[in-house]
């Protein structure tokens, strides 16, 4: 019952710039410690920027555009929540457990697949400016 009280009474309270930028400064730290703990996510920033510099140098139109940067972001969405997931495990236990194994596994692997997609995509953009 208290629950219900507390999500109603949130709901019912005004817009709030402040609370809105609230939201996003702590999105922001998010990222921040996403940068500044992960290793990986700076090979993603190298291959992102790469995959910019080839979209810039080989004027790739609006729809292949589109498919790289929605390839780009599926794949910074799948670590983002890789990393989130895995963090949340080792809370739970950093002791070895076969269904925390699991789960950072399927994880992991959600992040092999958004990257073999962009991969996947890559190729087709790219590969027809590189051999027309």
């Amino acid at each position: 019952m208290k629950n219900e009280l507390l999500i109603r009474e949130e709901s019912l309270r005004r817009f709030s710039l402040r609370a809105r930028w609230r939201s996003f400064r702590f999105a922001f730290e998010g990222l921040y410690e996403f940068f500044r703990q992960q290793h990986n996510a700076i090979i993603h920033l190298l291959m992102t920027v790469l995959v910019l510099m080839a979209s810039i140098f080989f004027k790739i139109n609006r729809a292949e555009i589109f498919a790289v940067a929605f390839s780009v972001g599926f794949v910074w969405t799948a670590e983002l929540f890789n990393t989130a997931i895995e963090k949340l495990a080792d809370m739970v236990s950093k002791d070895f457990h076969p269904k925390i194994k699991f789960i950072k596994d399927v994880s992991a692997a959600a992040v092999l697949v958004a990257a073999l997609t962009a991969f996947v995509t890559g190729l087709v953009v790219f590969i027809p400016k590189l051999f027309p």
